[in-house]
């Protein structure tokens, strides 16, 4: 849980009560553990955050050849691509961060170009051989869920997703991505 709170002086018991029934029903997921690491923003950079995402995946108890790790690595490749591609500003690096948290692995990537938002898409159907455009949608079906928000401190974006790595959806994501 994690909360933030400036106690007053003139606090009384029952706001105190309060303020503590609040803060119960605040409760998240704890992190066991946390990986971060900035990369250059080249093909180098985000191979090399997928080498270090599935050696850490394995350190913490996600062997190397398991669904888990290898869909965080799918995760890890196409939002690293996605970064290094559309979200690459000359002189400025890619930042990954890794949380796990039961049996939920989180992957954030943070990039320092603003105006190219991730969006939702269906590949187009003509286009069955074309070799990009598919990157969020393989993601969408890793991922129980997935999203961006504005970085908070200076330019550009995060794109997240997560999952609970025993709640794969494998066939549903083979079709979607081949459709």
């Amino acid at each position: 849980m994690s909360v933030r709170h400036h106690w007053s002086r003139y606090a009384t018991n029952e706001t105190v009560v309060g303020v503590m029934e609040e803060i119960v029903k605040i409760e998240e997921p704890v992190v066991e553990r946390e990986f971060g690491m900035r990369f250059s923003s080249t093909p180098r950079g985000a191979r090399l955050a997928r080498r270090l995402t599935a050696h850490r995946l394995n350190a913490w108890g996600l062997p190397y050849d398991s669904t888990a790790n290898e869909t965080a690595l799918a995760i890890v490749a196409e939002l690293g691509a996605n970064a290094v591609q559309h979200g690459r500003v000359a002189g400025r690096d890619f930042h990954l961060l890794l949380r796990l948290a039961g049996n939920t692995v989180r992957v954030e990537v943070t990039d320092t170009r603003p105006e190219r938002e991730p969006e939702r898409r269906i590949p187009a159907s003509d286009a069955p051989l074309a070799e990009s455009g598919r990157g969020l949608t393989i993601v969408d079906c890793l991922a129980d869920t997935w999203g961006w928000y504005p970085r908070r401190h200076g330019p550009g974006k995060t794109v997240w997703a997560q999952y609970v790595h025993t709640a794969l959806r494998t066939s549903e994501c083979h079709h979607r991505a081949m459709s």
